[in-house]
């Protein structure tokens, strides 16, 4: 019985090296040589400071700030650890509520305009980086105001981050909050 069950032990150790170590560690130096920053995790740095990710949203509250779309992480919003959506339905009274809280919010802090979509709903990982450009010029006033700031020159900042389709024709135009918020920062005035 040892005379068969040998090869197959070895047989699992084998693979077991080879697709668990050894696949893993060549695909990862890959990765860290053709594309260093984005194997890092695609942070972002200033002042020699890591500040966040180009990948995961944070939670920008004030008003100097440019606002994220909702998070769907609980109990902390923009927790890299509990990724996932809400899974609450369109009928979910509590969905309802929460969308309702989160227009109300908007609506007083001067946006006129009607809100997109993605100003009220999370993101199926509820970690989204990014909002749409819409929703960033919908905050543009708020923005503004708060820092004193024409909203022509805070204007020119979010058009500058606006980054089109890939490719020219995957996804959509979006805006990363953080490397918004970052510019606007280093924006003289």
């Amino acid at each position: 019985m040892l005379k068969h069950l040998r090869p197959a032990f070895s047989l699992v150790i084998l693979m077991t090296l080879i697709t668990g170590v050894a696949y893993p560690y060549a695909l990862t130096g890959f990765a860290k040589v053709a594309s260093p920053a984005q194997a890092g995790g695609s942070l972002i740095a200033k002042d020699g400071q890591i500040v966040g990710s180009a990948l995961i949203g944070q939670a920008f509250t004030s008003d100097r700030y440019f606002w994220p779309r909702p998070s769907a992480t609980s109990p902390n919003p923009y927790d890299p650890t509990a990724s996932g959506g809400s899974n609450l339905g369109p009928t979910s009274a509590k969905l309802k509520d929460r969308v309702a809280g989160d227009v109300d919010r908007l609506k007083k802090t001067g946006i006129a305009t009607p809100l997109p979509a993605d100003a009220v709903t999370a993101s199926g990982s509820g970690l989204d980086p990014d909002i749409s450009p819409d929703y960033a010029l919908a905050q543009l006033e708020r923005v503004a105001r708060a820092r004193g700031l024409d909203a022509a020159a805070v204007r020119g900042v979010v058009e500058n981050q606006i980054q089109g389709r890939l490719f020219g024709f995957v996804g959509e135009p979006h805006v990363n909050v953080l490397e918004l918020n970052m510019a606007l920062d280093a924006l003289k005035t």
